[in-house]
């Protein structure tokens, strides 16, 4: 087989990770590796960098630097909320064909693994040869085929040691506490929040999925329930709970809707769902502490939590997308295969139309029956992509003493 001699070209999309540059730059020092790559080049912001051919040449970037970034989290290329059609695609073709761009790998989530789709069916089409695959990032962990996706352990990684401190901040001032975590449309990122508990009283006490249909009623009556039992209630709620008919419930209790510039419905960028939550717990209970915050973007690029399993996987995706392409000749999309719970991944090429554009979803098997809360199968699946040496925390065990005045 004659070898594809020519350019590589990597970028980044979608919403930054705590690992996204693990896989840039083990494309970058991959890539290097082979004689046929004339040149490594980064496309800054994206498919919008391709556009504009803003490139970067990372052929003449020091190994040392390379490795310095990758330990960095967010998106050392920067990144882009564009989302390619067929005409914006074939822009980034022709300044593909005339940069002689042979090999296009692609970070990123949903919207990314289709614009490589296209791009790949546009190559074809010019019978222009071109190997495009895409390279799979989100801390949603929404993507199909994958058993989890890079950046997903650093973020719920994040969540977990959060939500740790919440219970010891909630249990030495008792209320009731509530975290909205982001997740439009997949709860992984939220039911990650249980990894907090430890002792038997530890938060979150309920956990609320986009999975699952939410209604206030049965809300308040969790909520007063733990209280009850504990004197402190601490929830996980994802921006993304909608009610039985599918609405969201910020749009639910706002009373109104409010969109981004993407046309989808804003969710937890304002802070107002939590608010909304709190007001409701408040009004219906008669609760006086309640306390909301959202994470928002927090666990996205936060430095010092990242999961050093989630570091070596996001840098394997990137090394292998690169052998796909060099030594086997094909286009597709590398997905993180998980042969045995606990615990070794594999890394399969599988067609790009088996993800682009597709959500993956919480298994009905991961949410308790009542639906606010998650099972032992979750915290199996979950724990291992948290990395090692997670903090725990500690209480003091000294006994009593008796009482003298207050019998």
């Amino acid at each position: 087989m004659s070898r594809l001699v020519g350019k590589v070209l990597v970028a980044q999309g979608g919403g930054p990770t705590p690992v996204i540059n693990q896989s840039v730059v083990g494309v970058a020092l991959e890539a290097r590796k082979f004689t046929q790559v004339t040149s490594v080049y980064g496309a800054v912001h994206g498919v919008r960098g391709i556009i504009d051919e803003n490139f970067v040449d990372l052929t003449r970037e020091t190994t040392h630097n390379l490795e310095q970034v990758s330990n960095t989290p967010s998106s050392g290329l920067l990144s882009t909320r564009d989302k390619p059609d067929e005409e914006y695609c074939e822009r980034m073709f022709k300044v593909m064909q005339a940069h002689d761009i042979r090999y296009f790998f692609y970070v990123g989530g949903n919207d990314s693994s289709d614009t490589v789709r296209i791009v790949n069916e546009q190559a074809k089409a010019a019978n222009y040869e071109l190997r495009a695959i895409h390279i799979p990032k989100t801390i949603d962990n929404d993507l199909e085929e994958n058993d989890h996706c890079p950046g997903f352990g650093s973020a719920a990684r994040f969540v977990a040691q959060a939500f740790g401190g919440i219970n010891l901040d909630n249990r030495a001032l008792r209320g009731v506490y509530i975290g909205v975590v982001m997740g439009r449309h997949a709860g992984f990122l939220t039911a990650s929040s249980a990894l907090a508990r430890k002792y038997v009283d530890d938060g979150p006490h309920l956990i609320y999925l986009p999975e699952r249909a939410f209604d206030t009623d049965k809300f308040l009556a969790d909520v007063d329930r733990i209280y009850k039992q504990h004197g402190l209630v601490t929830i996980a709620v994802s921006e993304g709970i909608s009610d039985a008919s599918g609405t969201p419930m910020i749009t639910k209790l706002l009373g109104k809707e409010e969109r981004d510039s993407h046309g989808n419905i804003q969710l937890s960028g304002t802070g107002a769902l939590g608010d909304l939550l709190a007001n409701t717990v408040r009004d219906g209970l008669g609760i006086k502490r309640v306390r909301s915050d959202t994470f928002g973007y927090l666990q996205r690029s936060f430095m010092g939590v990242v999961s050093d399993r989630d570091a070596r996987e996001a840098r394997e995706v990137g090394e292998k997308a690169v052998q796909f392409a060099m030594w086997d000749d094909v286009d597709g999309s590398v997905a993180i295969k998980r042969p045995v719970l606990d615990y070794s991944v594999d890394y399969q090429l599988v067609p790009i139309g088996n993800v682009a554009g597709k959500t993956r979803h919480m298994p009905d098997n991961f949410i308790n029956a009542e639906g606010n809360g998650v099972t032992q199968e979750f915290h199996a699946y979950c724990r291992p992509l948290l990395g090692s040496g997670m903090p725990e925390s500690h209480r003091l065990r000294a006994p009593s003493v008796a009482k003298i005045l207050h019998v």
